[in-house]
């Protein structure tokens, strides 16, 4: 495995594991810890979806026509 695909492989892992990580929402939620929860969540998601952009550019293209046939 290169270390391109290993480095992935740890990004979705950490992305899986804070979306696990979730408040449960409910009545005694508060608001700082549900956006505490979701700042983290959603940054380990941008830098998810950004290292899947620069390193695999194909697979990417692929996505999008596979998008693009839903829509004709």
């Amino acid at each position: 495995m290169d270390k391109k695909t290993k480095q992935c492989i740890q990004m979705l892992r950490d992305l899986v594991s804070d979306v696990q990580g979730a408040p449960f929402p409910g009545s005694e939620l508060k608001l700082e810890l549900y956006e505490i929860w979701y700042e983290h969540a959603q940054r380990s998601a941008v830098q998810c979806f950004e290292y899947l952009n620069d390193n695999f550019p194909e697979e990417q293209k692929d996505v999008t026509k596979t998008i693009d046939k839903l829509f004709k």
